[in-house]
């Protein structure tokens, strides 16, 4: 594996992941060569980070009625091994950095062998839908996510 920006030391950056979700490569996630089209990670990368949100509570129900909402500001994925149809991928998830309104979530995929197969970085930016502004998180906001964090660091 190459050098990869956000990441220092890959073993200790790899311990510090606790929460994941589990997916299935589908048929459709591949190309015509076979393996796990360039695009698909960055929907696993979503689905991880939702179900990540949903496990700390970060932002509630999402239905559309809310005064702050969680928006992409950067994606970033990095690619280590090939990835197939039907894989089964632990997709790992971490708050990485809590700023004032914004989150810098990391993610680890891993295949069925334990392989590392992508890695992933993206800011994540609370705003309110009706002005497109940057909303400071609640007190609350920051204890789930420093909770999140401190938990994977033990």
């Amino acid at each position: 594996m190459g050098r990869v920006n956000y990441i220092d030391d890959l073993e200790k950056w790899k311990k510090e992941f606790e929460f994941y979700t589990t997916i299935n490569v589908r048929f459709s996630e591949t190309d015509m060569f076979g393996h796990v089209n360039n695009v698909s990670p960055f929907i696993y990368f979503e689905q991880a980070r939702i179900e990540f949100f949903d496990a700390i509570q970060l932002f509630g129900p999402l239905d559309g009625q809310q005064d702050k909402v969680p928006v992409v500001a950067d994606l970033q994925c990095d690619f280590h091994r090939q990835m197939y149809f039907g894989d089964e991928l632990k997709v790992y998830v971490k708050a990485n950095e809590i700023g004032q309104s914004s989150i810098d979530i990391h993610y680890m995929c891993m295949n069925q062998r334990g392989e590392l197969c992508l890695t992933g970085r993206g800011r994540i930016v609370q705003i309110n839908p009706k002005t497109g502004r940057p909303v400071p998180f609640t007190e609350e906001q920051r204890e789930q996510l420093n909770n999140a964090k401190t938990k994977a660091l033990k």
